[in-house]
């Protein structure tokens, strides 16, 4: 039996995983030093017009709603839609306190029924990792971005990196395993989340992804603090349409 075999979970088997988790996430998350902040982030970066007043955003995988919160702090008048493929994390964030214009659809990104676009930018946090065929979700992802919109992955990737795979396998060990146990009495989906970052794209080849899915002008950055160099941002740019 293979290590991934032992501590992760087939895609089908992730929504489920996250349904039996869902009341627990926002508490286990808020434990984690910056991790709101390093979304708001991600959004920042789509460098989005202040306000956002006319736009159409998409969050892609939203679970309990935090990259959708962030999403409406950098652009407050925009629409935003967000899906996820989890009816529980979905319910949880229902739950929240939202502004006008802000809708919530479950399905999975392998179907998106219920989401329509064109969007003018995408935000995709913790997502593409937990898929089958990440490049070709992509596709599908861009398939829905106006010309010249935007998309932020906003994903681990500690694969190029000896001191950042040093440092998640120490830090899930010591903390996100443990304390997953303690809390939700069940730490299948922390060792999961461990293994699935140990084996997901280094950072050259998830942009490198982002390329072959058809996105143009693909760059990188990192976060702040100790998720330097473990949690990335990438981004792409669906080409203008040609006259």
């Amino acid at each position: 039996m293979n290590a991934m075999a032992k501590d992760g979970l087939p895609r089908g088997a992730v929504p489920s995983a996250f349904d039996t988790e869902a009341r627990w996430y926002d508490k286990l998350v808020g434990a984690n030093p910056g991790y709101h902040e390093h979304l708001r982030l991600s959004a920042r970066r789509l460098g989005l017009p202040p306000d956002g007043t006319g736009l159409r955003l998409l969050d892609a995988g939203c679970g309990t709603g935090a990259s959708t919160a962030a999403l409406v702090s950098v652009a407050p008048g925009a629409e935003v839609t967000a899906f996820d493929a989890s009816g529980e994390m979905l319910a949880q964030a229902r739950a929240k306190d939202w502004p006008e214009g802000v809708t919530f659809v479950h399905t999975p990104v392998e179907d998106l029924d219920g989401v329509s676009g064109p969007f003018d930018a995408i935000l995709a946090a913790y997502l593409l990792r937990n898929l089958t065929e990440p490049t070709r979700q992509l596709r599908r992802l861009r398939g829905l971005l106006r010309p010249g919109g935007r998309i932020a992955v906003h994903e681990y990737s500690v694969h190029d990196s000896r001191r950042a795979r040093w440092v998640w396998n120490a830090v899930c060990a010591g903390v996100i395993i443990p304390l997953g146990k303690v809390t939700t009495g069940d730490a299948t989906l922390y060792r999961h989340l461990r293994r699935s970052v140990l084996e997901f794209d280094g950072i050259a080849a998830l942009a490198g992804r982002l390329a072959d899915a058809g996105f143009t002008d693909v760059r990188t950055a990192s976060m702040p603090g100790w998720q330097n160099g473990i949690v990335h941002t990438v981004l792409g740019t669906n080409p203008q349409e040609h006259p």
